[in-house]
């Protein structure tokens, strides 16, 4: 017998685009955590890290408040991870050359080491874990784009 109860807009979970997205981060954040941990790194750690030589190679500036926005990750976290970086001898902080409020981030050399390694890894199990999407993959980051410029324009 089914309940009058219609707490629900849909009729099935699968109807719900957050419950579904919740689904898939989840098992996707679970499967990239089990190949970062030879590397050592939370996948806070890899992000912050796979973004400051990202952004270096772009030949940015690499600060803390650019890596926040950049990652979306809240500025406290991003300055959380990267001490814990900073311990870990993967990264360097200091004070920027010309803001004396700004912190300016940049790899050590074995941060670059570890940051190659661990790229190809995320990397090849991206394709594996995208590869379901086919030819709709471009289609369904041009879509996640779109939720992100949302995001941006809701805060």
């Amino acid at each position: 017998m089914e309940s009058t109860d219609n707490t629900f807009s849909v009729d099935k979970a699968e109807d719900s685009s957050g419950f579904l997205l919740w689904q898939v981060t989840n098992l996707w954040q679970r499967e990239i955590k089990k190949a970062l941990v030879k590397y050592d790194l939370t996948h806070s750690q890899y992000v912050l890290l796979a973004s400051t030589h990202w952004l270096a190679l772009q030949k940015q500036d690499v600060t803390q408040v650019l890596l926040s926005t950049h990652t979306k990750i809240d500025p406290m976290t991003t300055s959380t991870v990267l001490r814990a970086l900073q311990t870990k001898g993967l990264l360097q902080r200091q004070e920027h050359a010309t803001d004396t409020r700004a912190k300016s981030v940049a790899l050590t050399e074995t941060g670059k080491q570890v940051i190659k390694q661990a790229v190809i890894v995320v990397e090849d199990f991206d394709r594996l874990f995208f590869a379901a999407l086919g030819a709709g993959a471009a289609e369904f980051n041009k879509k996640l784009i779109a939720l992100l410029a949302y995001t941006n324009e809701a805060e």
